[in-house]
């Protein structure tokens, strides 16, 4: 208990109320359920084949399983010939595996980074904002991964709507030869689910709009957004004073000649005075 209460003293946790700290949690977060729900899913699709002039060659019920990567072409099934008792080895059509690869690939890395950046937000802020490197090279990263999300969010979209058309029963039925024939009949028995790879898709577009989001503030740590008060605080006290006199408009108020200030003076003159020190009045011209 004591080590875990030094971590937690040592740790500034506030940082997690703050939106660059918040959001670096649900960027780890919804990055895990982006590549769960994509790297493991499995389906399956099942139809069958009636031959009409040859009952026991028929066949009910043909599984067909599939599972990421997608590498459609690979997966094979068995269907009968309806011409005795011999059968046909057949398989799916496609390669989807580059777009789901590189989706996985995209949240497993945007994972690892922002789970990294909590514990630096955390655990070494101070080091994190001691110089401009920390956060140029969080903003480098972040712009690359909101392009990154939004590339592979998209071409795995893209690449289901392609896996959804070659796993559909209708177009299974259309490999098998018995199907062709049309004395024989031919149905679907069962379809894929798809709500995994659905949400998926979903968890990708959000860590694009999360990463998109986190870009400002994540800017507003660098010295790009900090450019003039930065350039001060690095400053020595006498090239800040002379800095902010070349800045600010001159004040003349009144001075005794010992060098105070006389703030009561200074109203009494303006009121008997204009600008430039010219008489109001002709008493003061006499």
């Amino acid at each position: 208990m004591e080590s875990a209460n030094q971590l937690m003293s040592v740790g500034t946790f506030q940082v997690l109320k703050l939106p660059l700290g918040f959001i670096s949690v649900l960027e780890w977060l919804f990055a895990i359920f982006a590549f769960a729900t994509c790297g493991g899913y499995s389906g399956q699709l099942r139809v069958s084949v009636d031959c009409q002039l040859d009952k026991a060659s028929s066949n009910l019920s043909i599984g067909i399983d599939f599972a990421y990567p997608f590498r459609l072409h690979q997966v094979s099934f068995e269907a009968p010939l309806c011409d005795g008792r011999r059968r046909e080895s057949l398989f799916l059509i496609g390669d989807y595996s580059s777009s789901a690869e590189f989706f996985v690939t995209i949240a497993v890395f945007a994972f690892l980074y922002s789970l990294m950046a909590t514990v630096v937000y955390i655990f070494f802020q101070n080091k994190y904002r001691e110089n401009n490197r920390g956060p140029l090279i969080d903003f480098i990263v972040t712009v690359v991964f909101a392009f990154m999300w939004l590339v592979s969010s998209s071409a795995w979209a893209q690449a289901l709507s392609d896996v959804k058309v070659a796993t559909d029963p209708d177009e299974v039925q259309e490999l098998i030869s018995a199907c062709k024939v049309m004395t024989n009949k031919c149905g679907s028995v069962q379809g894929p689910r798809w709500s995994g790879l659905n949400t998926s898709v979903v968890f990708g577009f959000l860590n694009f709009v999360l990463w998109a989001g986190n870009i400002w503030f994540v800017f507003k740590e660098t010295g790009w957004h900090k450019g003039g008060p930065a350039r001060y605080a690095g400053a020595p006290p006498e090239k800040q004073a002379a800095t902010f006199s070349q800045h600010q408009p001159y004040n003349q108020g009144s001075f005794d000649q010992s060098g105070g200030y006389s703030g009561q003076g200074d109203r009494e003159q303006a009121s008997e005075y204009s600008p430039v020190g010219e008489p109001t009045s002709y008493s003061n011209q006499m």
